[in-house]
């Protein structure tokens, strides 16, 4: 049935509901990337023989990860009338005890994490705690989840990522039809505006800005692209976005599209994530059978589609007009600007053409809907809204972390990560990815927003978050993200290209102990004029790790070098 009117969308919404919260018990195994990597698949289809062979009246499903993934393998249980509860650590041994336990109305209490009662009021249902439920810790109470706001990840590993009909159930495209039946597009961009969004990608740009700039370019044709080339080692927020929740992404993108006058979008994604490509390319078609991509949607007369363009994973296809360059199918090359992606000639085919990540995109719909103002609430002056992190490297708890901008990392990595890993001390932490900075244990009361992190020498970037030990040497730390960047590096501008080589040469020979203080003069007169006179972001940013770690460590490198 296609939609056309909220009327039909409502009717979509019950049908979500009854497959949520189906009359019988549901099971639902995370079955992101992450938990497949540790036997999630193979809990699910243990589950599911069990099932099958005993014809059990139980609804077994998939979803995608709630964040926690240290605690992978997790399965969701609801039972009529109860709380939804997470069982963490499942194995797949453990699943006829799973079966049994919910035949007899409960679970099993030494597996469950965790109750979730906020779900209980997005399903309108009222629960009985009761029972030996009242045994399980509630959601709020679990270290991990305290410090955090979910906005982004709201409904991630709770809903099946396969199933539109269950993203409509919690709230889905309600904003999309509010925004085209609504609103017309400069209040929709004044509504973004007002909220403060900045982008998700790294540079921080006033998102509503940028859509207004496009918005008035006069053209016959518009595109908008989505950045999903998540390149950082150790992220992958945007992955699990896409992979727990496809359908929020898809929805911001109609907005956006309808706010700046575009009728095709595309999301550029990297190659190597499988499972992301699979579940977008399903939701992309769920959206159009349901008319939600296409002709007149909503009987607004508004055309618009999206497709997905693959990257080989080059790191420098995450700069924009080398992205753009490789959907046109040509090398994956920065080009100085301007002319900006938004101009005439500078965007994707000659085209004005609007860029922004895949986090970016999935803040769009409940801006829409809660408002700008609740928005602006959330974060701190100048950096509102959320922002998830991959909390990854030599920390307790990994996984992915949600929190208002100006959260502080010692918040991030003590309060929510639980410190080191192994009860080892923390020594510094690397945000941005390679083209990040090193910050020190005695700076972690630093907020974590644009300029702050800035201020410290580092960056924001795609929300990378490494963590590093009383083990780690700061400066093979610098040697590791120079070598990326140099293999990285297209090559296209000298001092990126050979700047880069040399600072690995340079750095090679002090982790050799064969460097002298004046290497490290050089080293970092070499990081500056690469900083000042590269093309491109790669460049200008890629000596941060090197500059912060001389800044912050340079005991580590004198140990290393001949008087």
């Amino acid at each position: 049935m296609k939609i056309k009117s909220v009327t039909d969308l409502v009717a979509k919404k019950k049908v979500g509901l009854q497959k949520i919260l189906p009359g019988k018990p549901r099971i639902a195994v995370g079955l992101a990337t992450c938990g497949i990597a540790v036997g999630g698949d193979r809990v699910y289809e243990r589950l599911k023989e069990i099932i099958d062979k005993d014809r059990l009246d139980i609804t077994l499903t998939k979803v995608g990860c709630i964040g926690y993934c240290k605690e992978e393998p997790l399965v969701n249980i609801t039972i009529p009338g109860k709380p939804l509860v997470i069982l963490h650590k499942v194995d797949e041994s453990d699943a006829e005890e799973i079966i049994r336990s919910v035949q007899n109305g409960g679970v099993p209490y030494d597996r469950a994490l965790c109750q979730v009662p906020a779900w209980d009021h997005v399903t309108g249902c009222v629960m009985d705690y009761g029972k030996g439920f009242d045994r399980i810790p509630l959601y709020d109470n679990i270290p991990f989840f305290q410090h955090q706001k979910k906005v982004i990840l709201r409904d991630a590993g709770l809903i099946n990522p396969e199933d539109i009909d269950e993203y409509i159930a919690i709230g889905g495209y309600f904003s999309a039809i509010k925004a085209l039946t609504g609103m017309d597009p400069d209040s929709i961009i004044e509504e973004v505006e007002k909220s403060g969004l900045r982008g998700r990608g790294g540079a921080g740009f006033p998102t509503g800005l940028k859509w207004r700039i496009t918005r008035d370019v006069k053209a016959d044709k518009k595109y908008i692209i989505c950045n999903a080339d998540e390149g950082d080692p150790g992220a992958y927020m945007n992955r699990n976005e896409m992979e727990s929740d496809p359908h929020m992404l898809i929805e911001g993108m109609i907005i956006g599209a309808f706010a700046m006058g575009a009728a095709e979008g595309l999301i550029y994604i990297r190659a190597e994530y499988p499972l992301a490509i699979k579940r977008l390319t399903l939701a992309i078609e769920q959206a159009r059978e349901y008319g939600l991509l296409g002709k007149d949607i909503f009987s607004t007369g508004f055309l618009f589609d999206i497709r997905i363009a693959t990257g080989a994973g080059a790191f420098v296809c995450g700069e924009s007009t080398a992205l753009v360059a490789s959907i046109e199918g040509r090398t994956g090359r920065p080009h100085p600007r301007p002319p900006r992606l938004t101009d005439i000639g500078g965007g994707l085919f000659g085209y004005p053409t609007d860029l922004n990540n895949v986090e970016t995109w999935c803040n769009i719909p409940v801006i829409i809907s809660n408002g700008s103002g609740w928005y602006a609430t959330i974060g701190a002056r100048g950096n509102t809204g959320t922002k998830v992190f991959s909390l990854v490297g030599k920390v307790d708890r990994v996984g992915l972390v949600e929190v208002p901008l100006g959260t502080t990392l010692s918040t991030i990595v003590s309060d929510i990560g639980n410190g080191g890993a192994n009860n080892r001390k923390v020594k510094a932490v690397q945000t941005g990815g390679p083209s990040g900075g090193c910050i020190p244990f005695r700076l972690f009361d630093t907020p974590v927003d644009f300029e702050s992190l800035n201020k410290a020498g580092s960056i924001m970037g795609s929300g990378g978050i490494v963590v590093m030990d009383e083990d780690t040497d700061m400066v093979d730390i610098a040697r590791y993200f120079i070598n990326f960047a140099t293999g990285e590096s297209c090559g296209k501008c000298v001092p990126c290209r050979e700047g880069l080589k040399h600072a690995l040469l340079l750095l090679n020979r002090i982790m050799a102990k064969k460097g002298t203080k004046q290497d490290l003069e050089t080293l970092a007169l070499l990081s500056d004029t690469i900083v000042a006179t590269s093309l491109c972001g790669l460049g200008q940013t890629a000596p941060n790790p090197v500059l912060t770690t001389l800044a912050y460590f340079r005991d580590e490198y004198d140990a290393l070098v001949k008087p």
